[in-house]
């Protein structure tokens, strides 16, 4: 599977341009995220908000199943390359439809150790 579709790779760099027109102000976007990737033979979870232009730096929720989620950037081609511990790659989930913005997935995988999404 695709981890990125050309329409949602659009709405990360749409989300990156409006965080740096930003920048400098008072002003601080608080994105809802648009992708989901997972290991589906483990527990790691990154909530993607952003995509800078260099097309391989993401910015979002990273949770590598250890019960502290970030906030932060990672590299896609380093999620391209990631295996669980059976071997799986990571995946999309092509299903997800974020209900909360970024920060508030933060605030929430702080009280429970984990990313619920």
């Amino acid at each position: 599977m695709k981890l990125l579709t050309k329409a949602i790779e659009a709405r990360l760099r749409y989300n990156r341009e409006a965080q740096t027109s930003v920048q400098g102000s008072s002003l601080e976007l608080d994105h809802y995220p648009v992708v989901k990737f997972f290991t589906p033979d483990g527990g790691a979870t990154w909530l993607i908000s952003e995509m800078y232009d260099d097309g391989d730096t993401l910015f979002g929720l990273c949770d590598l199943g250890l019960g502290c989620a970030e906030l932060g950037n990672v590299s896609l081609s380093e999620l391209k390359s990631i295996r669980g511990k059976f071997g799986l790659p990571i995946e999309r989930d092509k299903w997800f439809k974020a209900d909360k913005t970024l920060n508030q997935y933060a605030l929430v995988a702080k009280q429970r150790g984990r990313i619920d999404a």
